[in-house]
């Protein structure tokens, strides 16, 4: 066989808007992918921006990100803000021409999402929503399990995300914003739930909702400084329950903090067998079958467990498939994506249906009753924020 060498990726071009803990977590996964440039940032705080810049060897700087979209030089922008900004920095985005990845949850709330997806599609511009646990092997290994018919009739979900004690900031990590609903709008369910909901949506075919119903709790105790330097008034606990079309439901269940010990792993249950999503092995270190992916069905009449190595197949597979690395995390399919080397996953849709059963369940909670699914855009109200006072003065945002 004659002797190819391998082909560099095109080169995409991207710019950032926010320069925080998780946009940090974004540039780290970009700098280990080939063929990425990285020609721009932009924050309202320039302490922030230049140290952000330095880190990562970006030689132009932004305090206005508006000067930053002029700019012919950008093939896509990485928005990674707190929620209430993201509609109208991904509508302003758009509206340059760029092509717009954004951080979960796709907005502060379900018709703000909305004006981001219809953004999107009148301007003709990918967007790409940030849900990494779409990517994981577990996620890989149910969604082929689901595809074979091995689950059957699938009738019921759980979305389940637990932490002991893990509230941002007055826990002792993090920015206080997220505990402020004017910037973050909610708290467990928009910061962890947007992860499993999106996941089990994804793997359940999208789904269309009925009702939902459900409760949010701040009820622990915090440090009382942090508390009143946090102004936190955001739930710490979620819980729901979703009926979707053709009898399906789905339970939900998210902890920033709770008095109880872990939760189980998110699961999908079917009249012939079901799945549970424990375990993350997308850069696994542990045990390969500790907390591994499961699989329950009968065989002559003996229930079963079978416990699936995700690390030995995917170990395997980035060997041999030539895809694989198409869908190794949100950001290289994103890549791939924008090189047409694959379709983008339609995570703006998954994210907009993560959305619907969130702002349902929060409706409940503030209407202390059930809510049914063509309520939610009329009882939905936007949280954008139009105006946002910084250092350098107040920013008006026009979308």
């Amino acid at each position: 066989m004659e002797w190819r060498p391998r082909q560099k990726p095109k080169e995409v071009r991207i710019a950032f808007i926010g320069t925080g803990v998780q946009q940090r977590s974004h540039i780290r996964t970009y700098a280990n992918l080939p063929g990425v440039k990285f020609v721009a940032a932009s924050d309202i705080v320039e302490e922030k921006l230049n140290e952000f810049c330095d880190d990562f060897n970006i030689e132009h700087r932004y305090v206005d990100y508006r000067e930053m979209l002029k700019r012919d030089d950008i093939d896509a922008v990485d928005v990674t803000v707190h929620n209430n900004l993201h509609l109208p920095l991904v509508i302003e985005v758009l509206r340059a021409g760029k092509h717009c990845y954004c951080e979960k949850p796709m907005a502060g709330s379900f018709v703000d999402a909305v004006a981001m997806y219809e953004a999107s599609e009148e301007y003709g511009k990918l967007l790409h929503i940030q849900l990494a646990r779409i990517y994981d092997h577990v996620t890989v290994a149910a969604k082929e399990h689901i595809d074979s018919g091995k689950l059957g009739h699938i009738y019921h979900a759980r979305s389940y995300g637990y932490r002991r004690r893990g509230r941002p900031y007055v826990d002792g990590y993090a920015e206080k914003e997220f505990d402020q609903a004017w910037i973050a709008q909610h708290g467990a369910l928009y910061d962890m739930g947007v992860y499993h909901i999106s996941q089990l949506l994804y793997l359940l075919g999208l789904p269309k909702l009925e009702r939902v119903s459900g409760k949010v709790y701040q009820e622990l105790d915090m440090d009382p400084v942090r508390k009143e330097i946090s102004k936190f008034d955001v739930e710490e606990l979620g819980v729901g329950f979703a009926h979707y079309e053709n009898g399906l439901t789905l339970d939900i269940l998210e902890s920033w903090a709770i008095h109880g010990g872990p939760f189980p792993p998110s699961a999908i249950y079917g009249s012939k067998g079901g799945v549970s999503l424990g375990g993350d092995f997308s850069s696994i270190k542990a045990d390969p079958m500790e907390n591994a992916f499961t699989f329950y069905d009968e065989e002559l009449g003996y229930p079963r467990v079978v416990k699936l190595d995700l690390q030995a197949e995917f170990g395997r597979r980035v060997q041999v498939d030539p895809n694989y690395n198409f869908y190794a995390n949100s950001q290289a399919h994103w890549l791939a994506a924008l090189r047409g080397q694959c379709e983008l996953l339609p995570t703006k849709d998954i994210a907009l249906e993560t959305m619907r059963v969130s702002e349902g369940l929060f409706l409940s909670s503030t209407l202390n009753r059930e809510i049914y699914a063509e309520e939610i855009p009329t009882l939905s109200k936007s949280t954008a924020l139009r105006t946002q006072e910084t250092p350098f003065g107040t920013l008006k945002y026009d979308f």
